[in-house]
């Protein structure tokens, strides 16, 4: 019986053994991180009511939100990840793992005597016992992987259930910070103005022009009233200036598009509704429709250097202002009909199992006199990568 037993417990060892060995992170860290991020992002917009500079105290929450609610989605993606991994593995070894329990309900259920004794004599039963001695470590640790393993899967499930909660909460409380970013933006009366725009001049401009190129050379045109000078400038600060948007850039200077088309700019991948904020202080010299490049805005941080934003789902700011390094100018769109609340900012969850978040796109051109130049050569762009 002792042979039996103890050759069964050596054929559901080996295949057993072999999916056990797992040295992989906690999965479920990410998720737990991104709670506390959107829990400080939380907190943070409650106080940001009675701060000071409540643009500037929104738009940090917002981007703390986007920064939360990013971790938070990779975090469920790998609990989500490592959950079907689990799942996957104990189904294809339910044949073993019924073997293995059913080894050590038999050893458990044979009565002690019988266990000690062996037919061929005193010597076959001292060598049973010798390998029942070193099998039943191994059995133990087998079923200590599966117990594991169980609980694993279970507080995965539980920790999918709770990040989607907090996900949930999460959006909403993004949602309502842009929203009370957007009411603190219309309410600002204290940013000064270099000139007013004359909408005539500036309808005219638009309907003349065929390109950027003969826009931005124009800009001068819808100028009323402009205090001479300059801003202190950005030359000091070249190759260092930060993206306007969390993302990662899609193609840089140059690099045609999929229609073969090629731009001076570089085209970022962002995220639904992620914040594009001004890299340093700069007139707003225009902002709205454009040719077939959206939603516009055209910053100049100095005299002759002017940074275009464009792909925009809203902009903000009016033509003629000094918007502060840091500044909102604007919000990418949602993915799903304009104007869908339901849709906002989360990302389908076709689109989170393909990790293709990135949704929006915004292309950035840097321009000196009447010459398009490479972004790179102004913004800290991670050459590198």
């Amino acid at each position: 019986m002792i042979r039996l037993l103890l050759g069964a417990a050596l054929l559901a060892l080996a295949p057993f053994g072999a999916a056990a060995e797992d040295g992989a992170a906690d999965p479920g860290a990410a998720a737990r991180e991104a709670s506390e991020m959107l829990s400080e992002a939380t907190r943070a917009l409650d106080e940001a009511e009675g701060a000071a500079s409540r643009v500037k105290a929104l738009s940090q929450t917002v981007r703390a939100f986007e920064a939360g609610l990013r971790a938070m989605r990779v975090g469920m993606r790998e609990a989500a990840i490592r959950a079907q991994t689990l799942e996957r593995d104990l189904a294809s070894r339910e044949d073993e793992i019924a073997q293995l329990l059913g080894v050590l309900s038999s050893i458990n259920a044979t009565p002690a005597p019988v266990t000690l004794l062996h037919p061929s004599g005193p010597v076959g039963t001292a060598r049973s016992g010798m390998l029942l001695a070193d099998v039943t470590p191994a059995l133990n640790a087998r079923a200590a992987v599966l117990r594991a393993d169980l609980e694993e899967l279970a507080a995965l499930r539980a920790l999918q259930q709770s990040a989607a909660g907090k996900l949930e909460e999460g959006l909403a409380s993004a949602q309502e910070a842009r929203t009370r970013l957007s009411q603190a933006i219309a309410d600002r009366t204290d940013l000064p103005r270099r000139f007013t725009e004359d909408p005539v001049q500036t309808a005219l401009l638009i309907a003349s022009t065929e390109s950027l190129d003969g826009f931005a050379s124009g800009l001068s045109q819808i100028a009323v009233g402009e205090v001479p000078g300059s801003l202190p400038g950005i030359e000091d600060r070249k190759g260092e200036l930060p993206l306007p948007v969390e993302g990662r850039i899609l193609r840089r200077a140059g690099e045609a598009d999929a229609a073969g088309i090629t731009r001076p700019g570089i085209v970022m991948a962002a995220p639904p509704r992620a914040l594009v904020t001004t890299p340093a202080a700069a007139t707003l010299r225009y902002r709205g429709p454009l040719l077939d490049y959206g939603n516009v805005a055209i910053l100049e941080p100095q005299s002759g250097i002017l940074l275009v934003f464009a792909g925009m789902d809203v902009v903000y700011g009016e033509t003629g202002q000094v918007l502060p390094g840091g500044s909102p100018v604007g919000l990418m769109g949602g993915v799903g009909t304009p104007g869908d609340a339901a849709d906002d900012e989360i990302v389908p969850a076709e689109l989170l199992e393909a990790a293709t978040e990135w949704t929006q796109t915004l292309y950035i051109e840097v321009r000196q006199g009447d010459t398009a130049v490479d972004p790179a050569l102004w913004f800290k762009t991670d050459k590198d990568e």
